[in-house]
């Protein structure tokens, strides 16, 4: 007696969907290679100064006068080569730079002018997320528009604010300036993000009581740590590499790293062994900052960006 095998129907195979064929197309885009070839170019002419820079401020001053920075590789292979921290220590501690000082008061400055925003921006984003009242869709737009008007037209009103309320000359100026002008964008992306959250999860909470500030701390709050990562990321480096606010808003006793650098490449731009060093110390730590976190930086960019 024989036995037939049932024969399997094929399965049906699905056309690509809208969104598949995109992000094949992007990633042919980005993985081609003249796209890597780009990568590359861009790569090198900002790795290629900064290694230039590094170099330099390590270098003695008769040598960096004499000689550039791309020697170093010939005297190391004679043997010649001399490197010294000399120069980080006249940035660092000499009476006519101490940039010491400038350093502390950049984290000073740094450190509340990311936490501010992002508190009061997380509040305000979930209220217009999650919580209907009347005009939120205008009060929205509104929020959205302030990300179009120049710093430069705000500096002197907030000036005058500033000195009519006595606060002048001291860090609240420069920690309420760089909250205010980061607001829009934070409020905008952490909207974003919040309305990408399934309502199913935060009708669950309701029917469970929660009320707004449960949800908000139990629900929305740790589905939200890449994208407050990301922001403080950015917010971080927008605020340490600023000079314009700091410059305006700031005083004698309050200007940070940014500020003093300046300084030093106007009134000590012959002395290529304390400004290189100084400058090398000033992209020190968002370089840090930057290639230790960069991993949730990218993953709070992309987080929201595909749905399904």
């Amino acid at each position: 007696m024989s036995t037939t095998t049932p024969a399997v129907a094929p399965k049906a195979v699905r056309p690509p969907s809208d969104l598949q064929e995109r992000a094949r197309k992007a990633k042919k885009k980005l993985t081609s290679p003249w796209a890597s070839m780009i990568a590359v170019v861009i790569a090198l002419a900002w790795t290629v100064p900064t290694f230039g820079l590094l170099v330099t401020s390590f270098r003695p001053e008769l040598d960096i006068r004499q000689s550039g920075w791309w020697t170093v590789f010939g005297d190391a292979l004679a043997g010649e080569g001399v490197f010294s921290l000399r120069n980080y220590e006249a940035a660092l501690f000499s009476r006519s730079t101490s940039l010491i000082d400038f350093f502390v008061n950049s984290f000073v400055i740094t450190l509340p002018a990311v936490f501010i925003p992002i508190t009061i921006a997380l509040l305000a984003a979930y209220g217009f997320a999650w919580i209907d009242f009347k005009g939120r869709d205008i009060l929205f737009v509104a929020v959205f528009a302030l990300q179009i008007v120049p710093i430069q037209i705000t500096l002197i009103p907030l000036l005058r604010a500033y000195v009519d309320t006595g606060i002048n000359g001291t860090f609240w100026p420069i920690w309420l300036s760089h909250s205010m002008f980061a607001l829009p964008l934070a409020i905008f992306l952490l909207h974003n993000f919040m309305r990408d959250i399934p309502r199913s999860l935060v009708e669950a909470a309701r029917v469970d009581g929660a009320g707004h500030v449960k949800i908000f701390f139990q629900v929305i709050l740790p589905l939200l740590v890449p994208a407050i990562a990301a922001f403080a990321i950015f917010q971080f480096l927008w605020v340490w590499n600023d000079l314009l606010v700091a410059l305006v808003m700031g005083g004698t006793d309050t200007f940070p790293l940014t500020v003093r650098v300046a300084e030093l490449a106007g009134s000590r731009g012959g002395d290529w062994h304390v400004l290189s060093a100084g400058a090398f110390i000033s992209i020190l730590v968002p370089l840090v900052v930057f290639l230790a976190l960069q991993r949730y930086f990218v993953r709070g960019l992309l987080a929201g960006s595909v749905k399904g």
